[in-house]
């Protein structure tokens, strides 16, 4: 990824390093606070700052680049249930939280990941202690599970 075309968001999520898979409207990437195991954060590569301004092209590969998405967090940490959360108070730039939920804590390379706000709303501002080293072992899990 040419660093040159990262947007703030991407940039305020560690892009390029944390960069999961990159297609040509989205970018996915791991959420470096891991409020749950396997948080991603879904970015819009257009300079778009609401939702409505995005082209349809970014609309339609955002079918695409969900289905794979899902497909690959079922299959790296079989959450129970999945939240799309586009907040955008922060950072202006459309993106979508994407938060894999759980109903008991999960184990991942020798750790306890736990959803402080299962079976309410995610709670963003309680995250498990991860490093670059964990937050790279899971990075690798979900590629391996795209």
């Amino acid at each position: 990824m040419d660093e040159s075309s990262l947007n703030a968001t991407m940039r305020k999520f560690g892009a390029p390093h944390t960069v999961i898979r990159e297609f040509k409207h989205w970018s996915v990437l791991l959420r470096p606070a891991q409020a749950t195991l396997g948080a991603i954060v879904l970015v819009a590569h257009e300079p778009a700052k609401a939702f409505s301004e995005l082209g349809q092209d970014s609309f339609t590969e955002l079918h695409a680049v969900t289905n794979q998405l899902e497909f690959a967090l079922t299959k790296a940490f079989q959450y129970d249930k999945l939240n799309y959360l586009m907040l955008m108070m922060v950072d202006p730039d459309v993106h979508f939280h994407v938060i894999p939920r759980y109903a008991q804590s999960q184990q991942f390379a020798e750790m306890e990941f736990v959803d402080a706000g299962w079976p309410a709303v995610p709670d963003l501002g309680q995250v498990n202690k991860t490093d670059k080293q964990i937050n790279q072992l899971i990075m690798d899990h979900v590629k391996s599970c795209w």
